[in-house]
């Protein structure tokens, strides 16, 4: 089955319905040009669905190319240049999204409602006549003078120019996959090789499987190959296949991409970040001397959840049942320094599943930093997170996604005017 139209203005397919094919949607439409929306799902924008736990972290106040992992860096300071935070609010507020910016300058929507993002963007493309076809898994594109698209049987016909917006392995439940670097590949680009971040991490340890639930506001430090790589803040959660938690996330690029790299990656935890070793150790010894007769466990319960405690006391070879007067100097020295420089070895991390996001991609020596047209193939273009291009945690993913759709709309349409 053919499906062709007759359109005398121009046409561009755009294959992914998430942050950027939604986005440069939008863009195109106002600018006269027909767009056929096609995406795999049977719900556009499933990934910002579920983003920021139903809330969607858009973007960041302070956004800055410091927020980015790339092979290629210098590819994402013009994107951010050209249209950072400022620039996205005025969008976002054109299609009915007000911003709502936290003091640390994670931005959500006012609403505090990811389902509110996506309901927009639909009543902007239904407004402009987009064409969305939903559970439509483009399987190839060709491209003779114009591009043809293959779907199962039906096959799309005589676009101007493919916006490639598919994203990448992340929530495989949702739709990630690797279709894009496949269309990438199959026009000749080169692929950094893909992991999964802002995930858990897998310990050589059976510990974490005793403290399963446990969760502490603590600090994390990562080390590669020995070298200390970042120290970060925050929820440590332990959990039956390792470690989770916002802190965990920070380092998590680090950790993915070292062990991609066959490099060492071990882990410090200090779970009392709050206390110096000399303010614990009084702490702990006026405990002591307070309560004599106490077990000892009983003592570390006033400042440790009960799980730890005990995994501790095994861990440091001390006795749980012991009174609290035996407890000396030397003991305490050897509970601190297990509280507070915990090293445990990092085997692997919980997986693409599991991930929020993915770094690795598209090689971006290849794309046009301005356009984001492929360098090997007139018209074709590749945004958002198909691109090297990985963010940190704090809305710098999303930021880029809608960024990067912008842009290449723009260009598409300039280029287009240009030709008339």
């Amino acid at each position: 089955m053919i499906i062709s139209y007759n359109f005398a203005m121009k046409k561009v397919a755009i294959i992914g319905a998430g942050a950027a094919g939604l986005t440069a949607s939008v863009i195109l439409a106002r600018n006269n040009i027909k767009v056929d929306l096609f995406e795999q799902n049977t719900k556009n924008g499933k990934k910002i669905l579920v983003s920021g736990n139903g809330h969607c972290n858009i973007t960041n106040k302070f956004v800055s190319k410091s927020n980015y992992f790339s092979e290629n860096l210098s590819f994402i300071e013009p994107t951010l240049k050209r249209f950072g935070y400022h620039e996205l609010e005025r969008f976002m507020n054109s299609i009915g999204i007000l911003f709502s910016a936290k003091e640390d300058g994670r931005t959500f929507p006012l609403s505090y409602e990811a389902k509110s993002v996506v309901t927009a963007f639909e009543e902007a493309l239904s407004l402009l006549d987009v064409t969305v076809f939903n559970e439509c898994k483009i399987q190839s594109i060709q491209k003779e003078k114009n591009f043809t698209l293959t779907c199962k049987d039906k096959t799309y016909t005589d676009y101007d120019a493919v916006i490639v917006a598919t994203g990448l392995l992340a929530y495989p439940q949702l739709g990630g996959n690797e279709d894009g670097l496949k269309f990438a590949s199959a026009f000749g680009h080169t692929l950094i090789p893909t992991y999964p971040s802002l995930v858990g991490l897998h310990l050589h340890s059976s510990l974490h499987e005793e403290l399963c639930g446990v969760k502490i506001d603590g600090e994390v430090t990562i080390y590669v190959d020995g070298l200390k790589e970042k120290t970060m803040q925050g929820d440590l959660l332990f959990t039956k296949y390792g470690i989770s938690g916002l802190a965990i996330f920070d380092i998590s690029q680090i950790a993915s991409q070292a062990l991609v790299n066959f490099q060492n990656v071990e882990i410090s935890l200090n779970l009392l970040r709050d206390f110096n070793a000399q303010s614990l150790s009084a702490q702990i010894l006026n405990l002591c001397k307070t309560l004599p007769e106490n077990k000892t466990s009983t003592v570390l319960g006033a400042i440790l959840p009960a799980k730890l405690v005990s995994v501790i006391l095994k861990e440091t070879r001390i006795d749980p049942n012991a009174k609290a007067l035996h407890v000396n100097t030397k003991m305490v020295k050897t509970l601190i320094n297990k509280l507070q420089n915990w090293k445990f070895k990092v085997t692997d991390t919980h997986g693409f599943s599991h991930a929020e996001v993915c770094g690795g991609g598209i090689n971006t020596l290849e794309i046009d930093e301005k356009t984001f047209e492929s360098k090997k193939t007139k018209n074709l273009y590749f945004v958002g997170e198909v691109l090297d291009v990985l963010g940190e945690r704090g809305g710098y993913n999303f930021q880029f996604a809608f960024a990067s759709g912008v842009l290449c709309a723009e260009a598409i349409a300039k280029n287009f005017s240009l030709k008339k």
